[in-house]
């Protein structure tokens, strides 16, 4: 070890966590991923409750679980409003669209 090294401080976990996930270019997707535990206040109550949100996936789309046909229609239905809800936090990048699969 040179005497620079040992001059030096050491680095705050969360300050390299960061730099380590920057250059792996994970940053933007782990922002736009901060919906799932968000889901039921962006949503509301009422959708939180018959929803999951299961996946992002790399093109932008959120993978949510529905209990019920009757419910992925009213979803289906709901979509822009549910995007425009989702997408209000302008600071991370947009869920292009909503992919509804039935729950198992």
């Amino acid at each position: 070890m040179n005497e620079d090294q040992l001059k030096r401080r050491p680095s705050k976990l969360s300050d390299v966590l960061a730099s380590v996930l920057e250059r792996a270019g994970l940053t933007e997707r782990l922002a736009q991923a901060r919906v799932i535990p968000e889901w039921a206040s962006l949503v509301g109550s009422a959708i939180a409750e018959v929803t999951e949100p299961v996946s992002l996936q790399r093109d932008g789309t959120l993978v949510v679980a529905v209990r019920t046909n009757g419910w992925m229609t009213e979803l289906s239905m709901m979509e822009r409003e549910l995007l425009r809800s989702l997408n209000a936090d302008t600071s991370r990048p947009p869920i292009v669209r909503l992919r509804l699969v039935l729950q198992r």
